[in-house]
């Protein structure tokens, strides 16, 4: 599933659910988000596991934005969004950020 968006009516807002892929996943016990939204808090914004075994958070973002985020599971492995907006490299690895666009 890609990134799911929704905007309020007077689109200052947009609710984003984000959910890994099930491949990210398979095995995992936690999950978490971090990024701009969040002060890149590694366990700020965890995601619930759903009946059918996914894993999702929705956030509320000032539309107009971008933000940059990734995942983080068990606590110790960080990965992408595969099927996020675009990649920007992180400013402080040798990796890409996940970015949104609100």
């Amino acid at each position: 599933m890609a990134l799911k968006k929704t905007y309020s009516k007077d689109k200052k807002t947009c609710n984003v659910t984000f959910k890994p892929r099930p491949e990210q996943t398979n095995g995992v016990e936690k999950v978490t988000i971090a990024g701009d939204f969040n002060s890149w808090s590694s366990t700020e914004t965890p995601l619930k596991q759903g009946k059918d075994g996914t894993w999702s958070v929705k956030i509320a973002l000032e539309a107009g934005k971008e933000y940059q985020f990734r995942y983080l599971f068990d606590g110790k492995h960080w990965d992408n969004d595969w099927e996020a907006d675009k990649y920007i490299p992180a400013p402080f690895s040798n990796t890409d950020n996940s970015v949104v666009i609100c």
